[in-house]
């Protein structure tokens, strides 16, 4: 039993996240079909359904990892995941990525997205640093990460190829005492959560 057995539903105003599901792979689709979201976060890989279904099929039953699916409230639909990853048990870190289809984004989903998902990885899972990587070129989400509490660290020089050009990545993190220290999270009183 580790922190990253249990997959739990966690609820905010505007989204909830929940479990990914095979069965969310068709909402999920366009996200790895868009040529913008794969520069933004640096995928070289192309995604077939089938090795899609195989993958999230497979995510209930990791324990050293978490993979939620990020579900609008008000329309129910799945926009995106929510991912807790590279676990470092002895180190009580982990690193985390988000990413939503195309007409998800700019709406404030992603930043309610962030602050629950990091939230439980603080309360509920007990750990100290939790750390991203982002692309110079995607400045929008340098910005949400750090409305969300993110800092940057440093900068990893020349960590991406795409098409022709190298591209610096900043790596920020957050820490519990900065999250505890902003009352519950930036957003106000800490999100709900229930066993999923």
């Amino acid at each position: 039993m580790t922190v990253f057995s249990s997959k739990p539903t966690l609820t905010g105003d505007l989204v909830a996240l929940r479990p990914v599901t095979e069965d969310d792979v068709p909402a999920l689709l366009p996200l790895f079909e868009d040529a913008e979201v794969a520069r933004l976060t640096g995928s070289h890989t192309h995604f077939d359904e089938p090795a899609l279904r195989r993958w999230y099929g497979s995510r209930g039953a990791t324990d050293d990892r978490l993979d939620l699916a990020v579900v609008e409230r008000a329309t129910g639909r799945v926009i995106g995941e929510a991912v807790l990853n590279e676990w470092d048990p002895g180190n009580e870190s982990c690193a985390f990525r988000i990413a939503f289809v195309p007409d998800a984004v700019g709406r404030g989903l992603g930043t309610e997205a962030t602050r629950l998902i990091v939230g439980h990885a603080f309360g509920a899972l007990g750990l100290h640093r939790v750390w991203l990587e982002v692309y110079a070129f995607n400045p929008r989400a340098r910005r949400a990460y750090e409305k969300a509490g993110f800092r940057p660290e440093g900068v990893l020089r020349d960590a991406l190829l795409w098409e022709g050009e190298r591209v610096d990545a900043t790596v920020m993190s957050v820490l519990a005492p900065e999250w505890s220290g902003q009352a519950a999270g930036p957003s106000g009183p800490a999100p709900s959560s229930a066993a999923g």
